[in-house]
């Protein structure tokens, strides 16, 4: 994957509408005029993935108290999403990217080294939508553990 086809710092935030964990489509758009943390991952339920939802979920009042709400993109199918949520009591957005096309817009999936060899992959990745819909935020293959800990420090 080319740098140049990943987003950065003051561009706008490419629209999306995907379905939800039960099946409603959710757009970017319903959160116009707030700031919104799109979040990036490869798959519901594996450790990685799951540490990360886990942290948002337990840092989900600090980003509000910022007015930021959170939304996930995987490309679990909605189904998927709803256990996952279920398993882990999770409380924001959870959406369903199965084509990946969302994903591919914003450069989150594409090349990626895995064990040593280079993949076709979701890259974990982060964006802060900022209420101009402009990204305010954009980090590419972050680590899971501790990564939302490492936004709100970069958020103060």
């Amino acid at each position: 994957m080319t740098d140049s086809s990943r987003l950065a710092v003051g561009d706008t935030a490419p629209a999306f509408s995907l379905p939800d964990d039960s099946g409603t489509t959710v757009s970017l758009g319903d959160f116009a005029g707030q700031r919104v943390l799109v979040y990036f991952y490869p798959k519901a339920n594996t450790p990685g993935c799951t540490t990360q939802a886990c942290d948002f979920r337990d840092s989900l009042a600090q980003l509000n108290d910022q007015d930021i709400q959170v939304i996930g993109i995987s490309p679990d199918k909605p189904e998927k999403l709803a256990k996952f949520r279920a398993d882990h009591d999770l409380t924001f957005t959870l959406l369903s990217d199965e084509d990946k096309s969302v994903m591919k817009e914003w450069g989150a999936f594409g090349e990626k080294k895995n064990y040593g060899k280079v993949v076709q992959g979701v890259i974990r990745s982060t964006f802060l939508v900022e209420p101009d819909g402009t990204i305010g935020l954009a980090q590419y293959n972050v680590r899971a553990a501790g990564h939302v800990g490492r936004i709100l420090r970069d958020l103060a």
